[in-house]
């Protein structure tokens, strides 16, 4: 059997970036860059003052006090009319452009108006006066035709800024990958409905189409399928749509686990079946070659398909460990595994079971350290305690009794969760 490790190679070897596509930059946050972005102006385009008070000629105040006329004022978006000459000042607002004759500028809170007659004269008091004293020069930011961004970069709202800065409406970016989800089983009814005897509602359907957005993808569901041959073959064909096909349900061994033989109907290679993990141990890979379909979404290339075990906190953890990674790099991100670190346990634990167990967990930093809790978890039907977990407590296989203070593995949960 496959370690999760392995597995995990298998998966990203198959996943490559989504060709880019034109895009308007009001619809381009989280998105992946696929082009280097050259500033258009200088940054700023002038000499600005980085405060509001006093532009002047830093020699006249080598004695730490002096008293000037004042010529005028600039506010940001006007413009200076005169020359700042020897024994005279500008008042100048933050982001207003230095005038002539000025090197410096004073803070507001440094002066005292002693004559008010038209724009009259002020006192300014301010010690070792240097030049360049509050000023951010012209292209200070970034010049004319530098680099403001680089393909690869993800448009968070600082790169937006940056893109209005120079003047972008439209980029080229990763296309974000699309994904269905298709939970199955007869057991199964909408979450609007009040479970009979025998039934759950549907809760995979949603996790995993939330899992989905928050990874970076346009996630949808397609329902809910019944352990019924002919209906499972529609409605994987419709999923076989998008660049990502998630299953909940029907890959393990019981009578009506159909899904990886109408997967191979359609002509979905199996890559594997089946990872040494717990929870997630019954995993189903596999790609449609090229699209497949004859194409149908216009994408070139492979389409993941992606069993997961019907129990709900089964199909997050493999979600996390298998699903987001092949998403990051569908979307230009690379490989977004979740992050490793080693902790200690908080509490003694006492581990059972024959296959590396990934446990939900509490992980918080007290005093420089990195604490773990194993939460009390019921087991893979026991979606609730995930509520209380930021991470995944990692034990290796064989039965261990392990003291507090001990340091284990843990892999942090993404946020948000």
């Amino acid at each position: 059997m496959l370690s999760v490790a392995e597995a995990l190679q298998l998966v990203l070897s198959r996943a490559k970036p989504k060709p880019p596509v034109d895009c308007p930059v009001d619809a381009a946050l989280a998105a992946v860059l696929a082009e280097d972005i050259a500033s258009d102006v200088d940054s700023p385009p002038h000499d600005k003052s980085l405060v509001d008070g006093y532009a002047v000629r830093a020699a006249d105040l080598a004695a730490g006090l002096a008293e000037l006329e004042i010529l005028e004022e600039v506010t940001a978006g006007a413009v200076p009319t005169q020359t700042v000459r020897r024994g005279t000042t500008t008042r100048v607002m933050t982001g207003a452009p230095i005038p002539h004759g000025a090197d410096a500028v004073v803070m507001i809170e440094h002066s005292h108006v002693v004559e008010s007659t038209s724009l009259g004269r002020v006192q300014i008091r301010a010690k070792q006066t240097a030049a360049g004293q509050n000023i951010m020069r012209r292209a200070a930011s970034m010049a004319r035709g530098q680099m403001a961004l680089r393909a690869g970069c993800e448009l968070r709202a600082v790169e937006m800024g940056v893109l209005a800065e120079v003047g972008r409406t439209h980029v080229s970016v990763v296309g974000r990958p699309t994904l269905s989800v298709l939970p199955t089983g007869n057991e199964l009814v909408p979450s609007d409905q009040a479970p009979g005897a025998g039934q759950i509602r549907n809760s995979n359907g949603p996790l995993l189409v939330a899992a989905a957005q928050t990874a970076g993808a346009v996630a949808a569901s397609l329902g809910i399928a019944r352990d019924d041959h002919e209906q499972l073959r529609q409605l994987i064909g419709r999923g076989l749509k998008s660049d990502v096909l998630v299953i909940s349900g029907g890959v393990s061994a019981g009578v009506l686990d159909l899904v990886p033989e109408v997967l191979a109907e359609l002509g979905i290679e199996q890559v594997f079946h089946k990872v040494n993990l717990k929870p997630g141990k019954p995993l189903w890979f596999g790609v449609l070659p090229g699209g497949g379909l004859e194409n149908a979404s216009g994408a070139s290339g492979d389409k993941l398909v992606f069993g997961l075990p019907g129990n709900p906190v089964s199909s997050l953890v493999c979600f996390e460990l298998f699903v987001r990674p092949a998403v990051g790099v569908l979307a230009g991100r690379g490989d977004t595994s979740l992050g490793e670190v080693a902790a200690e346990l908080a509490i003694a634990h006492v581990h059972r079971g024959d296959r590396p167990t990934f446990h939900p967990a509490r992980l918080v930093s007290a005093e420089g350290r990195m604490l773990i809790e194993p939460l009390r978890w019921q087991g893979s039907g026991d979606l609730r305690t995930l509520v209380e977990a930021n991470a995944l407590a990692c034990f290796p296989a064989g039965d261990r009794e392990y003291r507090a203070g001990e340091t284990i593995r843990a892999l942090r949960l993404p946020r948000p969760w």
